[in-house]
């Protein structure tokens, strides 16, 4: 159901703090202007736990509205919560989202029964098809294959988002996975290792200011053009990395007001890169041609 490069949208504030609505519709039509196969807000990379309920509606609205149904929308509306997930999902499909970006419940640290309870409840709930989101980096405790395969049998539960990290845990979910489910790098600098292994796509961060040469990335890779892919792979690498000089979405979100999508406000408690930090990204980017 999703393939290709699809954007984790980082989220504009205005200098009083409020949402950047304008900044916002216009990010999403660079999006589109420039063949993005899908955006995915209010992820992480739209510093997510620092928006309301209420805030998050008016994100997910926005990006739908001015999307218009040119490319699907995967709302992120997970939360450790599942009244909450469950919630906000009903929220998103009311306002007209084609699918929920679910986290793995973060802190918690579930069992792997209570990881399968979580994600079900939600999918039983509404009727809306489901990414679920697996990041143990940040949400503290892998969802292990044994889990992921029983969560793909329900017919809402359409991909996941692998951030793992774990080639051996990509290759055997690949292998056993049922048809129709898709995997989803869940890290730029894996999208090509991923997609050679049977992967359909990534949720992407560095696609924010370069969606067209992520969405050239994976039709090449889609397309078995594996010289013009792994080539794409290597010119972006140092993307990928500068985009994690610190914690995901500070650097995006400074190289995107570099450009002057957006102003370079954060919520606390994000904060601006380090001068040094800066300095080393502007030079990748301006060594990449995006500055």
């Amino acid at each position: 159901m999703f393939q290709g490069a699809f954007t984790a949208l980082i989220t504009p504030f205005t200098g009083d703090g409020k949402i950047d609505e304008q900044a916002l519709r216009k990010l999403v039509d660079f999006q589109i202007e420039q063949g993005i196969d899908g955006l995915v807000p209010v992820g992480t990379t739209g510093e997510s736990p620092t928006l309301s309920p209420e805030e998050t509606e008016q994100v997910i609205g926005i990006v739908v509205g001015q999307a218009k149904g040119r490319v699907p929308v995967i709302a992120g509306t997970g939360s450790n919560c599942t009244d909450k997930a469950i919630h906000m999902t009903e929220k998103a499909k009311q306002l007209g989202a084609t699918a929920s970006l679910q986290v793995a419940p973060y802190y918690n640290k579930p069992t792997g029964e209570g990881f399968f309870r979580h994600f079900t409840a939600i999918a039983d709930a509404v009727d809306l098809p489901m990414v679920v989101y697996n990041i143990p980096g940040r949400a503290g405790k892998n969802i292990e294959n044994p889990v992921m395969l029983r969560l793909a049998e329900h017919r809402n539960i359409v991909a996941v988002k692998e951030a793992s990290g774990s080639i051996p845990q990509m290759m055997d979910l690949i292998a056993r996975k049922p048809k129709g489910f898709n995997v989803l790098s869940g890290d730029d600098n894996l999208t090509f290792p991923l997609m050679a292994l049977g992967g359909t796509g990534v949720i992407s961060v560095a696609s924010n200011i370069v969606p067209d040469r992520m969405k050239a990335l994976t039709q090449a890779a889609l397309h078995g053009d594996w010289d013009r892919a792994r080539k794409m792979h290597y010119d972006l690498l140092p993307l990928f990395k500068g985009i994690f000089l610190e914690t995901n979405p500070i650097p995006i979100k400074a190289a995107m007001a570099m450009k002057g999508f957006v102003e370079e406000l954060y919520r606390l408690p994000m904060c601006p890169m380090s001068q040094d930090n800066k300095k080393a990204l502007s030079g990748i980017l301006k060594d990449l041609k995006i500055l």
